[in-house]
């Protein structure tokens, strides 16, 4: 079984605490996002449990607990994320110089393709255009050079949640144009630029669960939850189908998320898991890092 950690949530931004608490407790209980009465026990037993993927943009508040982690024999990687996006889009995340630091420190501590860089999502809009992007990517990739073997891209989808949020952003000056983002000028230079950077520095670049055709321009479709990445860097070959729960271009195979939505503080303006950023910061408060599940006491 893989544990995802979390598409829902940055667990070791704000959740590292109760991570490891349900570590050693063995297990910890899911909620259905859609269903809140039905209520998974997931076993955290390091023997149940084949990899960790966390998923992140600030993982330092985990870092003190990977040693424990390695002693009790849990195999994971990190796909972290580091943009450069102005605060009107991305809020509360880490400044950049402060995450690059944490993701060499991280890169040092646990192998260079134990810790994955996404560039994810790529807004493209009136105060970040393509030329935005091919400066920000090139300058990042440039101080990640040794420390990543793959970067993970893909261009903003908007979703329900966050369209009300992105559609208010013109009051700050920035506008969204409304045409496919392939269509949009630039595009074309973006992405073959991308692709030079990304082998200039030493990486692999696929794209995320991404609609728009890349592989012309020599990007792959890339799994975030990677059975092919997982048998190359921990030797363990596991027979896993495309997990059916996720959109049709993502590629990761089954695992189990234990993750809740309206739950991180980084206040990302394009987030498909949070619908309110007030009611984030009121479940964040209301976390109890004893129980058993991320919100509420959900025991079984």
């Amino acid at each position: 079984m893989i544990i995802s950690a979390s598409r829902r949530t940055d667990i070791p931004a704000f959740y590292a605490a109760w991570f490891m608490n349900r570590v050693r407790a063995g297990y910890c209980t899911a909620p259905n996002p859609f269903n809140r009465k039905q209520v998974s026990r997931i076993s955290l037993a390091p023997q149940d449990v084949d990899v960790i993927v966390f998923w992140t943009r600030n993982p330092r508040p985990l870092l003190a607990s990977l040693d424990e982690l390695d002693a009790l024999g849990y195999r994971y990687y990190f796909q972290y994320t580091i943009l450069d996006n102005p605060r009107s889009l991305d809020a509360r995340t880490p400044p950049v110089e402060t995450a690059i630091e944490t993701f060499r420190t991280l890169s040092a501590r646990i192998g260079m393709e134990r810790v994955i860089w996404r560039y994810d999502p790529i807004v493209l809009s009136s105060l970040t255009n393509a030329a935005f992007h091919q400066r920000r990517y090139t300058w990042i990739a440039t101080q990640l050079q040794g420390y990543t073997a793959r970067s993970v891209i893909s261009v903003l989808d908007i979703y329900r949640k966050a369209a009300r949020r992105l559609r208010a952003l013109a009051a700050q000056g920035m506008t969204i144009p409304d045409q496919m983002p392939e269509k949009l000028a630039g595009f074309d230079e973006l992405m073959c630029n991308l692709v030079e950077t990304a082998a200039r520095c030493g990486m692999e670049l696929v794209s995320c669960a991404e609609e728009i055709d890349l592989t012309g321009y020599g990007v792959r479709p890339g799994k975030c939850i990677d059975d092919d990445l997982i048998e190359r860097i921990f030797g363990l070959r596991l027979d896993l189908k495309k997990d059916p729960g996720q959109r049709d271009a993502c590629g990761c195979v089954l695992s189990r998320d234990i993750g809740m939505y309206d739950s991180c503080l980084f206040g990302c303006q394009y987030c498909y898991a949070t619908s309110s950023f007030a009611r984030a910061a009121e479940n964040h408060a209301a976390h109890d890092p004893l129980s058993p599940s991320l919100l509420g006491w959900h025991e079984l």
